[in-house]
């Protein structure tokens, strides 16, 4: 099949919906809802070791490693083949906390509610607290969650030493609740409707969380936050690994043509040269010049500048 164009530049209109240009299906990394690719994940040397280090110490895994490595894909593998449900998600700004990743507690909200039902004296604090992704992932439970800390080094630098108590001791206490009248809440966790008993304020877990920790390599961490984790750097990957991916996401017929190959070869190039770039680049490149529908030659090399620009300037 020949590459169309689906914008040409005319400002004309379709006449009507049958004239319409059809966009193509999406590559699967850019669908939505998004989906999980844990499927299509090839872990490299030494992380599936790493991993169940981590499982068995009980420790957090920090994956340091380029933006499109697949370190954030790591935890969803994991989740699946252990079943341990759908994965926490924190992802950190350079304002996040310690406090909102435990629970979130909307204090106006509930000083607005307790005016206007003033003459009822009733006060229900539960509708006003929330459960923070981390929070979540300590709440008793039979079988571990699985928590995505995503970016921790984009953090403020406060934040990996106030995480060193909390993940030393599993537990927290939500002081609203141990100063509330009423011995028990039930607390909604985050990430869904279910709620869950929590007892004079106090979260103890039973069975310490998967934590996943993803670091882009841009700053240091203090040395006691290092010790409490199992480190992990994403090496760089092999031409055989880029492949696999490559297979993984968009088959064989297509990753073994003389083009994917060619794209293959200059990313790694520039890849070992040092620059920045992420896997789903390379997808990208693949995906509009050696996928179905890849442009004819009058366009291929118009495109094919764009492609290579925007990896030499990622």
């Amino acid at each position: 099949m020949t590459w169309q164009p689906f914008y040409v530049g005319d400002g004309t209109a379709p006449a009507g919906d049958e004239d319409r240009v059809a966009l193509p299906p999406a590559p699967p990394w850019r669908e939505f809802p998004r989906r999980s690719l844990h499927e299509q994940f090839v872990p490299p040397p030494g992380l599936v070791e790493a991993v169940n280090a981590a499982l068995a110490l009980r420790r957090p895994l920090l994956v340091t490693g380029p933006a499109g490595s697949g370190k954030s894909t790591v935890i969803e593998q994991v989740a699946a083949e252990l079943g341990l449900g759908t994965v926490l998600r924190w992802h950190i700004t350079s304002r996040s906390n310690l406090t909102e990743a435990l629970y979130r507690y909307d204090a106006l909200g509930r000083i607005h509610a307790q005016r206007l039902k003033a003459h009822h004296g009733a006060d229900d604090i539960a509708p006003f607290l929330r459960m923070g992704p981390l929070g979540t992932a300590l709440l008793p439970t039979g079988r571990p969650r699985a928590l995505l800390i995503d970016e921790i080094d984009k953090s403020d630098l406060d934040l990996p030493s106030d995480l060193l108590d909390v993940l030393e001791r599993g537990e927290f206490e939500i002081p609203e609740l141990a100063r509330y009248g009423t011995d028990v809440v039930d607390v909604r966790e985050w990430q869904g409707d279910e709620h869950h008993a929590v007892r004079r304020g106090r979260v103890q877990c039973t069975e310490f969380p998967f934590i996943v920790m993803t670091s882009n390599g841009e700053r240091d961490f203090p040395a006691a936050f290092l010790r409490r984790c199992v480190r992990f750097t994403m090496p760089l990957p092999t031409p055989e690994t880029l492949l696999r991916i490559v297979e993984a996401h968009m088959g064989a017929d297509t990753a073994r043509t003389p083009e994917a190959g060619r794209l293959l070869t200059v990313f790694l190039e520039r890849l070992t040269a040092g620059e920045s770039l992420a896997v789903d680049q390379l997808l990208n490149a693949v995906h509009l010049l050696a996928g179905a529908g890849a442009p004819d030659e009058n366009r291929r090399q118009a495109i094919e500048d764009l492609i290579l620009r925007e990896l030499s300037h990622a």
